[in-house]
This record gives structure tokens, sequence and C-alpha cells, in this order.
């Protein structure tokens, strides 16, 4: 019963996830970035 594959709910959340993990730290540096360079 385990050993079945299916994309579960849990998986899709947690793949969406890490997602929207890593473009909100990617557009976090890139906003920090910005914010460094135009601040002159």
């Amino acid at each position: 019963m385990a050993a079945e594959r299916y994309p579960s709910a849990v998986e899709f959340f947690f793949t969406a996830l890490m997602i929207l993990v890593v473009v909100a730290s990617l557009w976090f540096g890139v906003y920090v970035l910005y914010r460094l360079y135009t601040d002159n």
C-alpha cells in the first residue's frame, strides 16, 4: 500500500512551497541588490 506511487496532495503542497520559497528568496536578493545600487 505504501509502495504505490501517486501525486499526493502533500507532495504537491511541499513542492509548491519549496518553489515559492526559492522564488521569494531570489526576488528578495534581487530587490536588496537593486536597493543597494540605487541608494547612491
